[in-house]
């Protein structure tokens, strides 16, 4: 288990989120504000004078170099549009943005994420953003990514794992594999969708919030994502895959989303160990245990033949 980080309000954070709210409504008057979660962005629900409940996100710091803040944009725009996230009301060129809150969301866990209910949501939302036919022209190319990780991390003088070369070797060739027996098409994607990232409203809705590293990639990621996010059991992968493609998935299928969890920890460890400088041990052990489920999963994909 990863400590948890403390969550306070930044002061220097309240006359920005003022300045955001001026912006939206012409004032900045509120009646409340509270810090949310998050591992990299100052988030906060405002709840206005009459009412009214908003989220307010400041970015955090690091995240300039690493998050094109206009592609953000293109794709929090669809989402919403979608229906999959909620409305959005700003969106300013350095990520600042203003949404409509998702009033009294329930509490959401790996064990919510697990129920056969939401499961099943989160497969019709990954299926509608996937199919919906758009290009955002925003890229995610995870190894383009992930060599700019390793750059990122050579000049901060962070550690990488001893076999880390090794690893990535494995990786490199479980991908040549699998698109050696065709390369996926490139769809919207979220491409991070960790517990944080869904919201469950008072009606049972299901959300997926949190735009920042969407772009065209290959629709298995997603899935593979929330897998590993929500801890699901090989029983709940065939759920969750069957009703994504609504019938039951081949081989190549399972072997192509099995290979995306390789490729989705990968680039995760890689990020974590990125923010090792200014998150300290929280960050250390977040991509210790990626890098540890990479190496597991690299024997799972083996297995399958």
């Amino acid at each position: 288990m990863m400590a948890e980080l403390v969550r306070q309000i930044v002061e220097e954070d309240i006359p920005k989120v003022k300045e955001l709210l001026y912006i939206v409504f012409s004032d900045g008057e509120y009646q409340q504000i509270e810090r949310l979660g998050g591992m990299t962005n100052h988030s906060y629900k405002v709840t206005r004078n009459d009412g009214q409940e908003y989220l307010v996100r400041i970015p955090g710091d690091g995240t300039d170099g690493m998050i094109n803040r206009l592609d953000e944009r293109k794709s929090t725009e669809l989402a919403c549009k979608l229906g999959i996230d909620s409305e959005l009301l700003y969106f300013g060129d350095d990520g600042t943005k203003v949404m409509r809150f998702i009033h009294n969301p329930k509490p959401m866990n790996e064990e919510v994420m697990r129920r056969k209910e939401n499961l099943l949501q989160a497969a019709e939302i990954f299926r509608k953003l996937h199919t919906c036919g758009v290009d955002t022209g925003v890229r995610f190319e995870v190894f383009e990514m992930a060599a700019l990780y390793e750059r990122i991390i050579r000049d901060a003088g962070v550690a990488f794992y001893d076999d880390y070369e090794k690893v990535k070797q494995c990786v490199m060739d479980i991908k040549k594999a699998v698109d050696g027996v065709g390369v996926a098409p490139r769809v919207p994607c979220h491409n991070d969708s960790l517990m944080g990232n869904w919201v469950l409203g008072q009606d049972g809705k299901l959300y997926l919030i949190d735009w920042e590293y969407s772009g065209m990639n290959e629709a298995m990621w997603d899935l593979s994502c929330l897998s590993i996010e929500a801890n699901y059991a090989e029983k709940n992968d065939g759920e969750l895959l069957n009703a994504y493609y609504k019938r039951e998935a081949t081989i190549d299928e399972k072997k192509r989303f099995v290979a995306a969890k390789l490729y989705v920890d990968y680039l995760w460890t890689l990020w974590g160990l990125t923010r090792i400088p200014f998150d300290g041990e929280f960050m250390q052990e977040y991509a210790d245990g990626r890098y540890l489920r990479l190496k597991n999963n690299i024997d799972v994909y083996k297995k399958l033949g």
